[in-house]
């Protein structure tokens, strides 16, 4: 074959594009799957897959058509939906392009309102703390339709109430697409104006599709964000909205909302007239118990004779002024014997006495001191005395005056025979000395030996 009878991959995917287009069984298709691969893209086009047990399709849902959508797809959502098949050029790959998608077995509505049930309760929107309606409302703020039932109903009811009430109409569209923007609108604006008591959302009955502007996400965080308590009655008593849970009170009807909003006037002025009698009853049974009273201080002694009543006094006075003449006694003789113990300290720390008693103790300190210098001299005379005697006695002039008498040979004292030379001798007497001769010694053993 010639080059030029092979086909481009260009040209057999425009060919197999355009039969995609031309068929009229693929031009809207109604496939039911599981959706898989989906990533939620914010105002953006959603790309996803669509499958079964056995075979999966690439599908892709425009920004416009995803918007319409009432519920977030989710993977392993099982859906219905509707749309027309065709190729995509640059990859060859087939795919769906949805245009409608709701859940398949429930409807899309009641998945939406479901999923947003769940997102506000787990923000903590259906728990916040409720605010307290007012039970004497001088003004009333209704948001709903202008023609409908609702308003004629709520009118109806509180003026047969409470007819004193003032209610303000903020007409809203109540159904439709339009409807949950223009709410929000009403409900921000009778916040703004700052002179309304209550807050009364409502509409009739009707389908999930006719109340649906009250499941809208906006409609339940104007409502949230409202500082005036809010009062909703929307569809009938078995109908529950996210505007109901959302709102400070339910309300099941617009009669039954009005109800809620004001009190009945003729109970009101019959509590007021009872409240009244009460009081009268109260201050009367009052007024008598103290007119009784009065009675009995009027007959009571200290009226009739004045003069007990500060008797018992008197005597307190008397005895305070005989304790204080007391006391005071009892401090003057404290006072005046400290003084003369004072004095006395004084008189005891005088200069003159004080010499006077300095003088005593030098006198007697002399006496004393002369009389121990006395003593001692004379102990120490006597021990002279004594040692004058003992060196006497040990005196070797006294020895020689009982007749002994020394030897002493060139100036050197002779205690022994051995120590005497034959030459002259000094013989030292008690009275004098006498020079001898030594001719001959004689050791003292030789004179025992003869």
């Amino acid at each position: 074959m010639a080059t030029n009878d092979y086909l481009t991959v260009t040209a057999l995917t425009q060919y197999l594009k355009r039969k995609f287009d031309v068929d009229p069984y693929l031009g809207k298709v109604y496939l039911t799957g599981e959706i898989s691969n989906f990533r939620l893209r914010p105002h953006a086009h959603q790309y996803f897959s669509l499958k079964d047990d056995h075979a999966k399709i690439s599908a892709i849902m425009f920004k416009s058509a995803f918007e319409k959508l009432k519920f977030t797809p989710e993977v392993g959502m099982k859906v219905l939906v509707t749309g027309r098949i065709s190729l995509y050029e640059p990859s060859g790959s087939y795919q769906i392009y949805v245009e409608r998608m709701e859940p398949d077995g429930i409807g899309q509505l009641y998945q939406a309102y479901e999923q947003l049930k769940k997102k506000l309760a787990a923000e903590g929107l259906f728990d916040a703390p409720k605010r307290p309606l007012p039970r004497f409302p001088k003004r009333i703020a209704v948001v709903t339709s202008p023609s409908g039932a609702v308003i004629r109903d709520i009118i109806t009811t509180a003026r047969r109430r409470y007819p004193i009430a003032q209610i303000v109409l903020y007409p809203a569209v109540v159904q439709g697409d339009a409807a949950a923007p223009d709410i929000v609108r009403q409900i921000q604006r009778a916040n703004a104006a700052g002179n309304f008591d209550t807050l009364i959302i409502g509409r009739g009955g009707g389908s999930i599709e006719d109340l649906w502007p009250f499941n809208e996400e906006s409609v339940a965080r104007a409502i949230a964000a409202s500082e005036l308590p809010v009062i909703s009655s929307v569809g009938h008593e078995t109908d529950t909205t996210i505007a109901d849970l959302v709102a400070d009170v339910r309300a099941a009807t617009p009669t039954a909302a009005a109800e809620l909003a004001v009190p009945v006037l003729n109970d009101e002025l019959l509590k007021l007239q009872q409240e009244r009698t009460r009081l009268y009853n109260a201050m009367s049974n009052r007024l008598n118990f103290q007119r009784e009273r009065l009675k009995k201080l009027m007959t009571a002694y200290v009226f009739r004779q004045p003069q007990r009543l500060y008797e018992t006094y008197l005597q307190r006075l008397d005895r305070a002024q005989q304790g204080l003449t007391r006391n005071l006694q009892t401090t003057l003789r404290q006072q005046s014997q400290r003084f003369q113990l004072a004095k006395q300290g004084l008189v005891s720390q005088s200069p003159l006495e004080r010499v006077h008693r300095d003088q005593l103790t030098v006198n007697q300190t002399s006496a004393r001191l002369n009389t121990e210098v006395k003593r001692y001299l004379a102990t120490k005379q006597e021990r002279v005395a004594q040692l004058i005697n003992g060196l006497d006695y040990l005196s070797p002039l006294k020895i020689m005056g009982r007749g002994y008498s020394y030897v002493t040979q060139d100036n050197h004292v002779v205690r022994q025979v051995s120590a005497l030379k034959p030459a002259k001798a000094t013989i030292h007497l008690s009275d004098g000395t006498a020079e001898a001769n030594i001719t001959a010694i004689k050791p003292a053993s030789e004179d025992t030996h003869e």
